[in-house]
């Protein structure tokens, strides 16, 4: 047998194995679904927390309009729309990115960290740890307080120089409390870490040696060197600068600057790259290909419902008043609405002016007309709340409407409170029950429109794998 059917036949038989362990259950428009597909949706939208749980069967004909959906949107060539590309791409890539890079990617970018540091710390003197007793003065501190706080810090310096502990003295005079329960004793001290001040007069000890008060923005210092060194080791500092590589996002500069080196080496892209290590990892990761196919076709379907139902039935005023008269027993109310304003004002010439001031205006404009005409500049004359209101919604209304005998609060500023409307005992036309209306209508068009889709693709279901869903 020749080399070349010896590999055909190869490629069948793991074709033909796939295919197994995998059958299609299911063909959209010409295109295979296989069993893993349709099992991840599946699981992810029936899991312990859904409320509507769904079986199987019930799922087959919700998965195939999402399918359909999705082809839809695929003829309309939404998938090839810039806006549609970026904002996959942009989903695709937070997936894939971290990828890019490995943990030796992350150590050689925390090698370099630390040796710029180490170059910075010891060309600059290298590392401290002082001791030190603080007598604390403010800046703005009287003649007589700065005295004090001298002569203080003296006699201080001077019992040191007599032989008197340092930790001891910290512990009894120092005003520094988080230093003083440990002798005065400091941190190690980087180069710029602490006051000029006190810094200067800090390297320019020996070890062991006391220096002289100086004055910080603190207040006085008597200053002791207890140890000098260069900077840290590496190893000592490694997994504290990865941590500090993670806490500041520096790995999306390591991934950039790694995927800009071999879009350079391999004369491509970093896009192309990127699209490249998201099929590699799809192949391996069955998990991942689902994750990303999802968020691929829920961006279609997004679009594409958009277009069809959502948008379209949001927008659609005529559609909207024509559904709402067809329909207009099913929006009854079971108690009367009040559709107007309860409004205070500061003066009593003001009632009259707002009613008459939003007369014959559409109620959709009346906030608008009132702002304008009452509330224009920086004087605020009325107060309201425009609405659709039923019983118990506002005591205002209540009792001056629907005068039941309920206590009105005085409005601060705004002692008279007037009503102005009309009582409906059923909707008028769509607008007083729009949201109602229009997710109905909605629903219409999204039922009309998947018949639409039934008809023109065609969809063919294996029920023999469907009864295997879960159980293999």
């Amino acid at each position: 047998m020749k080399l070349k059917s010896i590999v055909a036949a190869l490629l069948l038989m793991t074709t033909a194995a796939q295919a197994q362990n995998d059958p299609v259950i299911m063909t959209i428009n010409g295109q295979p679904v296989t069993r893993s597909e349709f099992e991840y949706s599946y699981n992810k939208n029936n899991s312990d927390g859904v409320i509507d749980k769904k079986s199987v069967d019930e799922y087959v004909d919700l998965f195939i309009n999402y399918k359909l959906k999705v082809a839809a949107a695929l003829d309309a060539r939404i998938d090839t729309t810039t806006a549609f590309k970026n904002e996959f791409a942009q989903y695709r890539d937070q997936q894939i990115r971290p990828f890019v890079i490995n943990d030796q990617d992350v150590a050689d970018e925390a090698r370099r960290i630390y040796d710029r540091t180490q170059h910075q710390v010891d060309s600059l003197g290298g590392l401290i740890k002082p001791s030190h007793i603080l007598i604390q003065l403010s800046q703005n501190a009287t003649a007589e307080q700065q005295s004090k706080a001298k002569n203080r810090i003296d006699s201080i310096y001077r019992a040191l120089q007599g032989g008197a502990d340092f930790a001891t003295l910290a512990r009894q005079c120092s005003d520094d409390k988080g230093t003083a329960v440990n002798g005065g004793e400091l941190p190690w001290i980087q180069p710029g870490q602490t006051v000029r001040e006190f810094e200067q007069t800090a390297y320019a000890l020996r070890k062991g040696e006391l220096s002289q008060p100086v004055l910080s923005p603190f207040g006085y210092h008597v200053i002791y060197m207890n140890d000098k060194s260069n900077f840290f080791p590496f190893d000592s500092l490694k997994n504290d600068i990865i941590r500090f590589i993670d806490q500041r996002g520096i790995r999306e500069s390591i991934i950039d600057r790694k995927l800009k080196a071999m879009a350079e080496e391999q004369n491509t892209t970093t896009a192309a790259l990127l699209e490249a290590k998201a099929d590699e990892m799809k192949a391996d990761d069955p998990e991942l290909a689902n994750l990303i196919r999802e968020y691929h076709d829920g961006l279609l379907l997004y679009e594409i419902s958009n277009q069809h139902v959502w948008e379209k039935a949001a927008n659609d005023e005529a559609g909207l008043a024509a559904y709402f008269k067809k329909n207009k027993k099913k929006y009854a109310w079971d108690q009367p609405r009040f559709k107007g304003i309860a409004y205070h004002v500061k003066v009593k010439s003001d009632v009259k002016a707002v009613k008459k001031c939003v007369k014959n205006v559409p109620f959709d404009e009346w906030n608008e007309r009132l702002r304008t005409t009452f509330n224009a500049d920086s004087v605020i004359r009325i107060r309201v709340e425009k609405g659709l209101f039923k019983p118990g919604d506002s005591k205002l209304v209540d009792r001056d409407v629907f005068k039941k005998n309920v206590t009105v609060e005085p409005t601060k500023d705004y002692p008279i409170d007037a009503t102005y409307g009309k009582v409906l005992k059923a909707p008028k036309d769509y607008t007083d029950v729009r949201g109602l209306v229009v997710a109905d209508y909605q629903d219409q068009l999204e039922k009309e429109w998947v018949a639409q889709l039934r008809k023109r693709y065609t969809v063919v279901v294996n029920k023999e794998v469907v009864a295997t869903v879960n159980k293999h």
